[in-house]
């Protein structure tokens, strides 16, 4: 079920020109605030209501899944190249390659992720360039673990050993033989890293350190909606519901791979 509903966000996402009604940044204040389906006063042209400046709420909610997944599939690529080419180099050489990486790794696993994050944006700026960079250099950790554990498992297997033995570089032995054999346990860690970030991402634009306005990002649409959370409280529940619907799922469909790839990781 995770799964799907991970596909239907994907096909969301790739889609919003599409399938969304309205242009997600076209104001009309003369329509602003208006009720979704459900509630009297509604308009049918905005089924979902309108945000505090006349925007059409289901147009920036449809845009807003492709932000969070973006940003989520942005980073998790960013911080496994890093993370994971950390990781081989450490488990396969071993010696003061590992002890050094393991060094770095325990920094970084020192560092509080949100408050050097928010440093970092406030300092570089809040752009989603920014946000996917900042980011991608900071959760980079459990893929170099994983990836580190992994490869000393591997590095003394017999095929590894016929390999050296027949002049195999280690450029070949790192990318085409350890990294296929690892990808079950990483696609796990990514599947799981990307729920991860897309809260990040919500949790940085809510405090104004994020993508920037009028970018319709989750996060920065229940911020806006948070004045008006009293009387037309759907403008933060409606953003809010989209955003823990998509990491409940990321969360289940990384559950359910690592069930089925169990066996393989022990």
């Amino acid at each position: 079920s995770g799964g799907g509903v991970v596909v239907l966000m994907v096909l969301v996402a790739v889609l919003a020109p599409l399938l969304a009604p309205h242009d997600p940044s076209a104001q009309d204040l003369t329509r602003r605030l208006l009720p979704p389906f459900w509630i009297e006063g509604t308009d049918p042209a905005h089924l979902l209501g309108t945000d505090h400046l006349g925007r059409d709420y289901l147009s920036r909610l449809i845009y807003g899944a492709r932000i969070s997944l973006g940003v989520g599939f942005g980073v998790v690529l960013v911080s496994g190249l890093i993370g994971i080419s950390l990781g081989l180099v450490a488990g396969y050489f071993g010696g003061l390659a590992d002890m050094a990486i393991s060094f770095i790794i325990t920094t970084r696993l020192s560092l509080p992720i949100v408050l050097v994050a928010l440093a970092a944006v406030a300092f570089a700026g809040a752009s989603l360039a920014t946000l996917i960079t900042v980011l991608g250099l900071l959760l980079w950790d459990r893929f170099a673990v994983v990836s580190r554990a992994a490869a000393q498992s591997l590095r003394s297997r017999d095929f590894i050993k016929g390999l050296r033995a027949i002049g195999a570089s280690q450029t070949r032995i790192l990318f085409l033989e350890l990294l296929p054999n690892m990808r079950a346990a990483l696609i796990v860690v990514m599947t799981l890293e990307v729920a991860n970030v897309i809260l990040l991402e919500a949790a940085l634009s809510f405090l104004g350190l994020g993508v920037r306005a009028p970018t319709p990002s989750w996060g920065l649409m229940i911020s806006e909606g948070r004045d008006n959370i009293l009387f037309d409280p759907w403008l933060t529940a409606l953003p809010g519901a989209a955003l823990c619907g998509l990491v409940l799922a990321v969360n289940l469909l990384g559950d359910g791979l690592r069930d089925i790839t169990g066996g393989r990781l022990k």
